[in-house]
C-alpha cells in the first residue's frame, strides 16, 4: 500500500505549481495589448549636394501579443512616426527648402522577459513612407518638385521597456526607417537611413 502521509508534500508541490502556472497565465492574459507614445528626434543626414536636417519625431505604436510566455514574447506591431519639418541646406538654390516625413510600418517585435522589470526588445517590419516637400525652393522660387512623394519603407530597431506599474512602462528605443529619397528637386541618388531615437510611455491592458 502507498504511504499516504509521505505523498502529501508531493501533492502540495503539484498544487502550488498548478496555482503558480494559473496565476502566471492570468498575468500574461492581462497584458495582451500595448499602446506606446514616444517623443524624440530624427537624425540629420549628409547627402550628395545637400544636408537634410534632423527634426522632431512623434511616434505612436500599437502592439498585440501573438505568442510566447514568461521568457520570450512575440508581438504584432503597427508603428507610426511623424516629423513635421526637416530643413534642407545646400549650395544649390534649386533644392527643396524643407520636407515633412511620415512612416507607417507594420511589423513584429520580439521581447525578452516580458514580465520582468526590465524587458529589452528588437523590432522589424516594412510599409510606407510619405514625404511632403515644400512649395518653395531655397531661393524662394516655386518648387518644381512634386508636392508629395510616396516610398516603400523597411524598418528595424530595438529598445527596452522599464515597468513602472503592472499596466504602465517607460520605453526608450531607436528605429531606422530605410526608404527612398524625398523629391529634393536636385539629383540625390540612393536610399536613406532615417534614424529616430525616442522615449516615452507604454500603456498595457487585457484582451
Amino acid at each position: 500500500m502507498p504511504d499516504l502521509p509521505r505523498s502529501r508534500p508531493i501533492i502540495r508541490v503539484i498544487v502550488r505549481l498548478a496555482a503558480a502556472s494559473w496565476w502566471n497565465s492570468l498575468a500574461l492574459l492581462a497584458q495582451q495589448h500595448e499602446f506606446g507614445f514616444t517623443l524624440g528626434r530624427l537624425a540629420s543626414q549628409q547627402l550628395p549636394q545637400l544636408k537634410w536636417g534632423g527634426g522632431a519625431a512623434l511616434q505612436l505604436q500599437y502592439g498585440r501579443r501573438l505568442a510566447g510566455g514568461a521568457g520570450v514574447a512575440l508581438f504584432g506591431d503597427v508603428t507610426i512616426l511623424a516629423s513635421p519639418l526637416r530643413e534642407v541646406s545646400s549650395n544649390n538654390p534649386r533644392a527643396t527648402r524643407d520636407v515633412a516625413s511620415l512612416y507607417l510600418t507594420p511589423g513584429l517585435r520580439v521581447k525578452v522577459a516580458p514580465q520582468s522589470k526590465v524587458a529589452p526588445f528588437v523590432a522589424f517590419g516594412g510599409g510606407w513612407a510619405w514625404y511632403e516637400q515644400s512649395t518653395e525652393r531655397l531661393d524662394g522660387k516655386p518648387n518644381e518638385a512634386p508636392r508629395n512623394a510616396h516610398r516603400l519603407a523597411l524598418m528595424r530597431g530595438g529598445g527596452v521597456d522599464v515597468r513602472i506599474r503592472r499596466w504602465l512602462a517607460a520605453r526608450v528605443e531607436a528605429r531606422d526607417f530605410y526608404t527612398g529619397s524625398p523629391a529634393f528637386n536636385i539629383s540625390v541618388n540612393g536610399r536613406r537611413h532615417n534614424v529616430a531615437v525616442t522615449g516615452g510611455v507604454v500603456r498595457r491592458w487585457g484582451r
